[in-house]
């Protein structure tokens, strides 16, 4: 029997980027899903403060040159990979001058969102499916972490839902607390408003609020993990109210365990 096919598509992983909370939490599943024999995938931002020589990142030339549009520009995607340190896997980054550039957090010191992070958001979740795509390689389950995945839930099920690669995935979203404070940047409608996705399709991401872009990748999703012992009231009562499969925070200790259980009751084993 083929194995089940899971990608990760996160915000944080260690070493690369992030300490603690998502980052060791992502590392510390994609260790559990491989050694449970799953075929895993994973995508995430190549940040201007990871060190390429360090962690030994080379382009992948034969994965690279897609472009991706944002409010009628083009801009280059470019797939770097990685080792995995202590797995036998490969970490895909997702690059680009204009959005991973710089050598700050996305976030301020202040808890506001910096830059143009809508764009940066739109062209991360696009270059994921495009990439996955050139892959030729159909995930059975898709798992996002993190505000940056948001609208990965909402392209699949609208201007993807007819791909053969994505046509029989389930898509999970992990929630955690809120990141930032405020809108993610102005312009979220007509950013996020690419080929073959409507007005009414973004609806449920409201203006860009971490609290709107967890509600709305809920709202898209197959299936919900309360990844934080402590979420944002509105997004707690979202879950709360909804009859798709979802994991309650099963505590630091024994998460791995649930999360696999979690995952064979979507896709089977």
């Amino acid at each position: 029997m083929d194995k089940k096919r899971i990608l990760i598509v996160t915000q944080e992983l260690e070493p690369y980027f992030g300490e603690g909370g998502m980052a060791k939490t992502v590392r510390d599943l994609i260790g559990k899903s491989q050694s449970s024999g799953l075929d895993v995938r994973i995508l995430m931002p190549r940040y201007g403060n990871i060190n390429e020589r360090r962690h030994r990142l080379h382009e992948v030339v034969r994965l690279s040159g897609i472009n991706i549009i944002i409010d009628d520009d083009d801009y280059p995607l470019i797939i770097k990979v990685a080792s995995l340190p202590g797995a036998r896997l490969q970490v895909y980054f997702l690059d680009n001058e204009d959005f991973f550039k710089q050598k700050t957090d996305l976030i301020g010191e202040d808890g506001t969102s910096d830059g143009d992070n809508v764009s940066r958001m739109v062209f991360f979740c696009r270059g994921v499916l495009e990439t996955v795509k050139k892959f030729g390689w159909a995930p059975d389950l898709i798992h996002c972490h993190g505000w940056i995945t948001s609208l990965v839930p909402m392209f699949i099920k609208t201007a993807y839902k007819k791909d053969p690669i994505f046509e029989d995935s389930k898509v999970i979203f992990s929630a955690y607390e809120n990141a930032f404070k405020g809108l993610l940047s102005e312009g979220f409608e007509s950013k996020a408003k690419i080929n073959r996705v409507s007005q009414e399709d973004l609806i449920p991401y409201g203006t860009g609020t971490n609290t709107e872009l967890q509600s709305g990748a809920i709202d898209y999703s197959d299936a919900i993990i309360e990844a934080a012992a402590t979420l944002d009231k509105e997004v707690a009562k979202k879950i709360e109210a909804t009859d798709k499969p979802k994991l309650e925070f099963p505590g630091e200790e024994e998460f791995l365990e649930a999360y696999m259980e979690f995952f064979t009751t979507l896709i089977g084993e």
